[in-house]
C-alpha cells in the first residue's frame, strides 16, 4: 500500500474519531462558556466551516497556507480553534517577543510537544518538569562547548574525507541521498559513538529509520495511536535502549573514555550529584540526533542546490575557499571553517527561505498582551496554545528586502537585515529562552562538507531545482537533487 494513501486514511480515520468524542463535549462548552468581558481586545478568529473542527481540517490541509492566508486577512495576530484547542499566532518580531523570552512557567513547551515522548523515551526532555529539563539541557551545553566541537569537527572532516574518496573522476549522483547518508555517518561517529560507527552502523540506522518514520502528523494528536508505524517505533526504541545500554557498560567495565556525546552524556551529574541513568543517556543521545540529523542534512542540500543555480555566490564561497587555502594551506579544523563568513552566509539564507520546523509552539499559563507594528493591542488568555512560524516569518517583506530571493548579502556588514529589524527578526534556530543549542555543531558541520566538495569537486545541476516536501513532519527537500560531478582539486593562484 502507497503509505502517503496510508497515512491519509490513518489522518482521515483519526480526525473522525477526533470529531465524533469531542463534539459532545465542545458543543456544551460552547453552550456554557461566559462570554468574554468587552475590555478584553481578543485576536481575531479564523473562520472555517464546518463548526468546530473546520480549524483543524484547514490547518491539517496546510499550515502555512493557512497561516498565509490569514496573516493577508487578519494581520499578525490571530486565532484558531483546533478540535479543543485554540491556538493564537504570533507572526512578526514585534509580537512574538513574549514567545521567546517569557518564562517557563508563563510560556511552556512541556505540554505541546509530550507527542515526542515515545520516541525520545520516559525520563527526558519533555517528560521531567522544567527544573530537571534544564539540567538535562546543561548536559547538552556541556557536550556543545568550543573544546568538544573542536574535535568533533576533526570527526566530520574524516568522515567527509572517507565519504567522497569512494565517488569516481565522475558521475551522476542525487546530492540529497548522499548528503543525507553523510550527514548521519557523522552524527553516528560526533554524538552516537565509535562503537555505533565502526561496528552497529548498518543496525542503528535501521532503527532510527523506524524512529523517524513513527512521527507522523497524526502522530502530533495522537502519540499513542496503535497504528504499524509506532508499533515500529516503539520497538526500535526498546532495540536502541538495549544497544545503548550494552555499550555504557562496556565503556564502564573497560574504564574507556571516548570523546563523543555518549561519552559527555554517560559522565554527566545532576546538581544533586546523581550520574545519569543508561535510560537517560538513551534519550538524550536520540533527542539530540533527532534535533540535528534533519536541519543539517536539509540544509547542506539546499544550500548546494541555491549555489549551484546562484553562480554568482558559487564563485564567492570558491574565492574565500582560495583565501583560506592561501593562509592555511590544505587544513580544514575549526578555526579555518570559523573564518568562512561567505559560506556561513550563503548557509543562513538557505535556513532562512526553508527553516525544517515550520511551527514553533508553546502552551501560555499567563494572560498576556501584544501589540502589533500598526499598534493594535490584543490580549491573549491563558490556556492557548501560542505559535509562530519560522516558515513565514522569515519572508516578511518589511524585513527582508525582495524576501523570496536568494540573497546571502542581505546578511553581509552593513545590511544586516536580520539585525536592523530588531531581535526575533531570524528565528530558523528558535530563540531566546529556547534557541537551538545545537546551531553552532549543524554550522560547523555543513561547513566542512561544503569546504571538501568546493575543494575538490565541479558540480552541475542536472534535475529541476527542488521543491519543498510539505507533506514531512520536518520540512524538506521532495524528490531527488541530481547533479553530475568531476573530481577536480581546487587551484590556488
Amino acid at each position: 500500500m502507497d503509505p502517503k494513501e496510508d497515512n491519509r486514511r490513518l489522518l482521515n480515520a483519526a480526525l473522525a474519531i477526533l470529531a465524533g468524542l469531542l463534539l459532545l463535549k465542545l458543543l456544551s462548552t460552547a453552550l456554557t462558556r461566559r462570554r468574554p468581558s468587552n475590555r478584553l481586545r481578543s485576536p481575531p478568529t479564523v473562520k472555517a466551516w464546518p463548526p468546530l473542527i473546520g480549524g483543524l481540517l484547514k490547518f491539517v490541509k496546510g499550515p502555512i497556507l493557512m497561516v498565509r492566508e490569514e496573516y493577508e486577512r487578519l494581520g499578525s495576530v490571530f486565532t484558531v480553534g483546533l478540535a479543543n484547542r485554540r491556538v493564537t499566532f504570533l507572526i512578526g518580531p514585534e509580537v512574538s517577543a513574549h514567545f521567546f523570552k517569557a518564562p517557563e512557567a508563563e510560556m511552556s513547551q512541556q505540554e505541546v510537544y509530550q507527542f515526542n515522548v515515545p520516541t525520545f523515551g520516559p525520563g527526558v526532555v519533555f517528560d521531567v518538569d522544567y527544573s530537571v529539563r534544564q539540567e538535562q539541557f546543561r548536559f547538552f551545553t556541556e557536550a556543545l562547548r568550543v573544546n568538544k566541537l573542536r574535535s568533533y569537527v576533526d570527526q566530520m572532516v574524516f568522515e567527509a574525507e572517507d565519504y567522497f574518496s569512494k565517488w569516481g573522476e565522475s558521475g551522476e549522483v542525487d546530492l540529497k541521498y548522499e548528503l543525507e547518508h553523510l550527514i548521519i555517518l557523522t552524527a553516528s561517529r560526533c554524538l552516537l559513538g565509535r562503537e555505533v560507527r565502526d561496528k552497529l552502523f548498518t543496525d542503528v540506522s535501521a532503527l532510527f529509520h523506524d524512529l523517524d518514520n513513527g512521527m507522523l502528523p497524526i502522530s502530533v494528536i495522537f502519540p499513542y495511536l496503535p497504528i504499524p508505524a509506532h508499533r515500529r517505533r516503539d520497538k526500535a526504541r526498546k532495540k536502541l535502549a538495549q544497544i545503548f545500554s550494552d555499550i555504557i557498560s562496556s565503556r564502564k567495565q573497560a574504564g574507556k573514555s571516548e570523546d563523543d556525546m555518549l561519552q559527555s552524556f554517560i559522565e554527566s551529574k545532576y546538581k544533586d550529584g546523581r550520574p545519569t541513568t543508561e535510560e537517560e543517556v538513551t534519550g538524550l543521545l536520540i533527542a539530540a540526533l533527532f534535533a540535528g540529523q534533519h536541519t543539517s542534512s536539509i540544509t547542506s542540500t539546499w544550500t548546494g542546490a541555491y549555489l549551484l543555480c546562484e553562480r554568482q555566490y558559487l564563485s564567492n564561497v570558491v574565492e574565500e575557499q582560495k583565501l583560506l587555502m592561501k593562509k592555511h594551506g590544505d587544513k580544514i579544523d575549526h578555526d579555518v571553517l570559523s573564518e568562512m563568513d561567505t559560506l556561513y552566509r550563503c548557509i543562513k539564507e538557505a535556513l532562512r527561505l526553508h527553516p525544517p520546523l515550520i511551527m514553533l509552539l508553546r502552551s501560555s499559563h499567563n494572560d498576556f498582551t501584544v501589540k502589533t507594528q500598526d499598534g493594535m493591542e490584543y490580549d491573549i488568555p491563558k490556556g492557548n496554545i501560542i505559535a509562530t512560524s519560522p516558515a513565514f516569518a522569515n519572508r516578511l517583506p518589511y524585513i527582508y528586502k525582495d524576501p523570496d530571493r536568494y540573497d546571502p548579502d542581505r546578511f553581509s556588514p552593513g545590511r544586516d537585515e536580520d539585525k536592523a529589524a530588531g531581535p526575533f527578526s531570524y528565528i530558523s534556530f528558535g530563540g531566546g529562552r529556547h534557541g537551538c543549542l545545537g546551531e553552532p555543531f549543524a554550522y560547523l558541520q555543513i561547513k566542512a562538507i561544503w569546504s571538501h566538495l568546493l575543494r575538490n569537486f565541479k558540480f552541475e545541476l542536472i534535475s529541476p531545482f527542488p521543491e519543498i516536501d510539505w507533506n514531512a513532519m520536518v520540512v524538506g527537500v521532495k524528490g531527488k537533487v541530481m547533479v553530475r560531478y568531476k573530481r577536480q582539486k581546487l587551484v590556488v593562484d
